[in-house]
């Protein structure tokens, strides 16, 4: 059977794009995996589906490269923002796109489509909203144990779960040590995608990325939108802010009304 894909990246973290109107395989878990495998299929970070039209009404659904169903992904919003416009779905610069996370709303910063300023919605730092297990409370500035090793977190959703720790040096060895044992802690019923937190000054922080599903990821829009909440919600940054990940640089803004914007380019694989 011939499969039709279209191939782009942000900032180094790569998807597929499966659109359902021209393909008639149903995607599975299983086949998610091998289409993700660098040495046995496409290879890509994961999969984005859809168009699903409904009227004016436009849905995807995010595929993480272990054949899990990611709700939100803004690095996926992006780029799948960019495909709808290559392929002539919209025309005009504003419009929304739903997914399991819910909707996000879309801004061409020019026609190409390769610049786009996303609404990602509001975080929430409260346990059972996230989810965190145990007695209802603010998850900020709390001490939670991954391999045997005290860490002080800040965890909160943005559509999905994310845990952010604060700390002076960063590096991919040190997430990956810790993101093995954090995605799957029980204190998470559905996992969570790990940053590691340094601080430049108020208006730049620097992450390292551990998601869930997939592992070490050179960039991650919803991660990059979480650790700044994180860090503004703890002090050490202002609502707008540069988020630096391995892969490339987001603009980050965190309205009055809580509301983050993110905003970054997309390119074709």
């Amino acid at each position: 059977m011939r499969i039709v894909v279209e191939k782009y990246h942000g900032l180094g973290n790569d998807y597929l794009v499966y659109d359902p109107n021209k393909n008639k395989l149903k995607l599975t878990p299983s086949n998610v995996q091998l289409m993700c495998n660098r040495n046995f299929g496409v290879g890509a970070d994961g999969i984005l589906e859809g168009p699903v039209l409904d009227g004016e009404q436009i849905s995807m659904v995010v595929w993480n490269p272990d054949g899990s169903v990611a709700q939100k992904s803004g690095n996926g919003v992006r780029i799948f923002a960019k495909y709808l416009k290559d392929a002539g779905y919209v025309q005009k610069k504003d419009f929304t796109i739903s997914s399991q996370g819910g909707e996000a709303s879309i801004h061409y910063l020019n026609e190409e489509g390769t610049r786009v300023k996303i609404s990602m919605g509001k975080p929430t730092f409260w346990s059972d909203e996230i989810p965190v297990t145990g007695e209802r409370r603010e998850m900020v500035n709390q001490t939670m144990v991954f391999g045997k090793i005290p860490y002080i977190t800040t965890c909160l959703s943005i559509g999905n779960p994310h845990c952010v720790i604060w700390m002076n040096e960063i590096s991919k060895e040190l997430v990956c040590r810790i993101g093995e044992h954090s995605e799957r802690d029980s204190s998470f019923p559905e996992k969570v995608n790990t940053q590691l937190l340094n601080v430049l000054d108020r208006t730049n922080i620097q992450i390292e990325i551990y998601e869930r599903g997939a592992g070490y990821t050179l960039a991650s829009g919803s991660c990059a939108c979480a650790a700044a909440c994180a860090a503004n919600r703890l002090g050490l940054a202002d609502r707008n802010m540069y988020v630096h990940m391995p892969g490339g640089t987001l603009e980050v803004e965190i309205k009055e009304d809580g509301i983050v914007y993110m905003t970054g380019d997309i390119s074709a694989g």
